[in-house]
């Protein structure tokens, strides 16, 4: 069965239910002449625990990892909250290996990674538009309503923690301390955060996306 899906482009990693003639199957039914099939993908924001489905449960806390080319993704959806893993140098093993471990789903472009027999959750990029590619991944896992941005460092992943201007008083731009009042620390890269110019570019991106209906 998987080898059947999978020859049509359907990565395994996009199905979590499958039946024939009404019966629940999985991926290593070897399909008979006059089969009726029916094949469904995830059900990430539809509880279908009553029946059998092909993967452990949907992750209602979603955390990501994107394949090398979609550095932007990953920003843009660290912008928005979401927990992103990314390196421009990781090989499609060390993906694969990152996913399992950190219970990640990779989100690629690369159909031929979601096949590989060992991923369980994985996202095939329709579009080369990052834009266009935010909105696949918030539709597809439904994330709409956990939007949290500005709460994520963009380099780094880490969460941001508030710190008080009179403690980095020394570390940031007079212009910049005249200005604003209110700044965020990443634990981990030290990078410093502030509602500045770029701050008010970022939301022209992000308003849409929360309220956007798909």
């Amino acid at each position: 069965m998987k080898d059947v899906i999978e020859s049509l482009g359907v990565p395994h990693t996009e199905i979590d239910l499958i039946l024939v003639n009404s019966n629940f199957v999985d991926f290593d039914y070897i399909i008979n002449n006059g089969d009726d099939i029916s094949v469904y993908p995830m059900f990430e924001s539809i509880d279908i625990s009553d029946v059998q489905h092909l993967r452990s449960k949907p992750l209602r806390q979603p955390k990501f990892i994107c394949d090398v080319h979609l550095g932007r993704l990953a920003r843009y959806l660290r912008m928005l909250g979401f927990d992103v893993f990314y390196t421009n140098n990781l090989s499609d093993e060390k993906i694969v290996e990152i996913s399992l471990n950190d219970k990640r789903t990779i989100l690629t472009r690369d159909v031929g990674i979601l096949k590989r027999s060992e991923v369980t959750h994985g996202y095939f990029l329709r579009s080369y538009d990052v834009n266009i590619q935010t909105k696949e991944v918030i539709k597809r896992f439904d994330l709409q309503k956990q939007i949290r941005e500005f709460s994520r460092c963009l380099e780094c992943n880490s969460e941001l923690t508030k710190i008080d201007k009179e403690k980095i008083i020394n570390d940031i731009p007079s212009k910049v301390a005249e200005l604003q009042e209110e700044f965020s620390k990443c634990p981990a890269c030290r990078k410093l955060y502030w509602k500045g110019s770029h701050y008010r570019r970022m939301l022209t991106l992000i308003q849409p996306l929360k309220n956007f209906e798909f």
